[in-house]
């Protein structure tokens, strides 16, 4: 099963307005753009997940949400409260008992806890630290969920990356 996690792309900085919490802050028309950049990348690469998962917080949603209308059918966006910032593998494996069965999953959440999780697939131990740029893409293939043997590292994409070589 291949497992694709990204970090939220950039999100306005301040509270203010009808944005009262940091929950609600939105993506940027810049991070709406990494997202679309990167979306369309995972799309050259032939990312195909049956499932999009993301945080319930509104910059992890709507990046998502460009990821879901890029790569096509995955169905309806699914939320999952282990996503969220402080939540732990353990969470994100229990949420997704609840939704249907699924061949390749694609999750947005926060930093550091998607570093973790990354970590976590591949059973990684603490010292191991996975930092993900703002709209960063991880792949990593896995046996089962959670995993029972060491997931496989695929790749890892960020933004700046995709711009050095050219990619748009």
């Amino acid at each position: 099963m291949k497992i694709y996690l990204m970090r939220h792309a950039t999100a306005v900085e301040r509270l203010g307005g009808a944005i009262l919490n940091d929950s609600q802050r939105p993506l940027t028309d810049d991070g709406r753009a990494e997202t679309r950049m990167m979306a369309n990348a995972l799309k050259r690469l032939n990312a195909k997940p049956s499932m999009v998962v993301s945080s319930p917080l509104t910059r992890a949603r709507q990046t998502a949400e460009i990821i879901l209308e890029v790569l096509g059918p995955a169905g309806e966006l699914k939320i999952a409260d282990g996503l969220a910032p402080g939540g732990t593998s353990s969470e994100v494996f229990k949420n997704l008992k609840k939704f249907p069965p699924f061949e390749d999953l694609f999750m947005v959440g926060h930093e550091p806890d998607i570093g973790r999780l990354a970590a976590d697939l591949m059973l990684a131990g603490p010292e191991v630290i996975i930092p993900f740029k703002k709209a960063a893409v991880i792949r990593v293939d896995v046996q089962d969920l959670p995993p029972s043997w060491p997931g496989t590292l695929k790749w890892f994409l960020s933004p700046k990356a995709l711009n050095l070589i050219g990619a748009k």
